[in-house]
């Protein structure tokens, strides 16, 4: 698939919610929250704004950039947590999980 003459990537997101952890390609502009519903999953999740940290994840590959984040200090971001609501999956994969 190509844009303006540039090949598109599919990001593969792999997510692990207690037992089950289930692999699927990424679409654009939607979060990795969205994500994992489209996968089958249900996360936790309450806010959906970046506000109360229910639907945090550890980042364990790749990279996901957060729209807005009003509540994970300096020290969660670098131990690798995420607002999975408004952390947007980037690159060839990324891999997450709710604990």
């Amino acid at each position: 698939m190509t844009q303006n003459g540039q090949a598109l990537t599919r990001t593969q997101v792999t997510i692990r919610l207690g037992r089950r952890t289930v692999t699927g390609e990424h679409h654009p502009g939607t979060t990795v929250l969205e994500t994992a519903r489209t996968l089958g999953l249900t996360p936790p999740s309450s806010c959906e704004a970046g506000n109360c940290a229910t639907c945090m994840a550890r980042l364990e590959e790749g990279s996901a950039p957060m729209r807005a984040n009003d509540v994970l200090e300096q020290d969660d971001l670098d131990e690798g947590w995420v607002l999975t609501c408004q952390a947007v999956p980037e690159g060839p994969s990324v891999s997450v999980v709710y604990e």
